[in-house]
């Protein structure tokens, strides 16, 4: 049995570790800037800075962590609305990058491919 899969090189994760709770606000705005998705999951700090703080200031070690795959033509905007709905201006609120990848690989329907060779293909 042959089995066709479409394999993207143009995509990047964007992997975003924030204080506790604000997760459901950081993938709104990954979305809202045109993110397909997202996906969270839980974590624990460890360091000197959960024990000492920062500025005074106490720190959570329970961490929530978001990932999405991202185009490379939109990861630069995702990045900025992710970075501010996360308040990552703020001391100790987290940290955001970016891991550009060599390929990756998922279902994508029919219709979608064929619109993106449609665009590819010169009239």
């Amino acid at each position: 049995m042959s089995r066709d899969f479409t394999i993207l090189t143009d995509v990047s994760l964007i992997t975003c570790i924030v204080q506790r709770g604000k997760a459901d606000s950081v993938v709104r705005a990954a979305q809202d800037a045109g993110a397909q998705g997202a996906t969270t999951y839980y974590g624990y700090g460890s360091g000197v800075r959960e024990r000492l703080g920062v500025l005074g200031l106490a720190i959570d070690v329970e961490k929530e962590i978001i990932t999405t795959l991202v185009a490379d033509d939109q990861v630069d905007r995702i990045f900025e609305r992710m970075y501010f709905a996360a308040e990552l201006d703020v001391p100790a609120n987290g940290i955001i990058y970016i891991t550009r990848l060599d390929k990756a690989a998922t279902y994508i329907p029919p219709e979608i491919l064929d619109r993106v060779h449609a665009k590819e293909t010169p009239s």
